[in-house]
This record gives structure tokens, C-alpha cells and sequence, in this order.
């Protein structure tokens, strides 16, 4: 009989408001160490409905390196300081606030501009959701790039990370109501 491995759960396992509890690991928010030249922050807060920071949510991303290459090092929750993981995982404050530290990555293919991938699970949002990030100071790419452009442009600036300082990138994250994100359906290609 095959030796039986017990795995930790993945987001769509639990149910409930245990994300703050079960999910965050230790170097999570470090896709790429902070003390590399090239890392970025990228943070924001998760608001609700009602425009109140949720308080327990997680927060996932994925990207690419700054060539526009996915990531192919492997075990995520095993960082390697010197590495890029190209996913994150970070529990957000009391506040609702996240934080990560990445790359700020290039663009996956021609025609398209760079993004970051996100995920939020939170209370009452039994299936995660997902939305992208661009970056405010690469109007020319986000200009043409298809995703981006199909969305209203009343609601485009939901998928855009804001510069707040060097190497710092703010995206906020509504779930509802006024100033929504944008939020895709998996497997969206464009």
C-alpha cells in the first residue's frame, strides 16, 4: 500500500473566515527578496462593499520575471532568497492591507503589456476571485493591450497599480460597490 502524504490545504479547501489562519506561510509576500536591486512592492488594501478594509483576507499573485519569462523554480513555499518564485501569498493586516515584494514583470507576450496576476479570497466570496494588475507608468503598453482595452474605460483604472514612490506600487481591491474591481473569468485568454 502507497505511503499516504498529508498536504496542506489549498484556498478553495477551506470555507470560512480561517484565510488569516491556514494559509499564510513564512517568506510568502517575498516573491523576490526586498534586498535585490530590482524587487518592487506591490500593496494595497482589500475593501468590502460598504468601502470597509476586510481584515481577513488573503491575497495571491503570480508573475513573470522582468524578461516576460513565467517562473519554472520549484517549491513555492521553499524560497530561495536569491531566487524568484513568481507566486506570492500574504495575509492581510488588521487594516486589510497586503504587501508584497516581487519584480516588476515584463510583458508575456508582444501586444501585450505587464501585469501581475491576483487572487483574493475573503469571507462571503466562497470562490476566489480573480483580477490583474498593470502598472500606471506603462501607458503605451497598457494602451494596446487587449485585456485592458476591453474593459470600460470607466472601470479600467481598477486594473491599474498606481507608483507611490520608488519601486512602490499601490493596488487596491474592491469586492463590491462603488470603484468594483474588475474581475475576470478563469480562464479569460486574451
Amino acid at each position: 500500500m502507497p505511503e499516504q502524504r498529508l498536504l496542506g490545504q489549498t484556498p478553495s479547501q477551506t470555507v470560512g473566515p480561517f484565510f488569516g489562519y491556514a494559509l499564510p506561510y513564512v517568506g510568502g509576500p517575498d516573491v523576490r527578496a526586498p534586498w535585490h536591486s530590482d524587487a518592487i512592492r506591490l500593496h494595497g488594501t482589500v475593501y468590502d462593499g460598504a468601502g470597509d478594509p476586510i481584515p481577513d483576507a488573503i491575497v495571491e499573485i503570480w508573475g513573470a520575471d522582468a524578461a516576460g519569462r513565467p517562473s519554472t523554480e520549484r517549491g513555492a513555499l521553499d524560497r530561495d532568497p536569491h531566487g524568484f518564485a513568481g507566486f506570492g501569498r500574504a495575509a492581510v493586516d488588521r487594516d486589510g492591507h497586503y504587501s508584497f515584494t516581487t519584480i516588476k514583470p515584463g510583458a508575456l507576450r508582444a501586444g501585450s503589456a505587464p501585469y501581475v496576476l491576483v487572487t483574493v479570497f475573503a469571507r462571503g466570496v466562497l470562490q476566489h476571485l480573480f483580477t490583474r494588475a498593470y502598472f500606471a507608468d506603462e501607458p503605451a503598453a497598457n494602451a494596446v493591450d487587449p485585456l485592458l482595452t476591453s474593459v470600460d474605460p470607466a472601470r479600467r483604472s481598477t486594473l491599474v497599480a498606481e507608483p507611490d514612490a520608488h519601486g512602490s506600487y499601490r493596488f487596491d481591491i474592491r469586492l463590491q460597490g462603488e470603484g468594483e474591481t474588475v474581475f475576470l473569468d478563469y480562464g479569460t485568454e486574451l
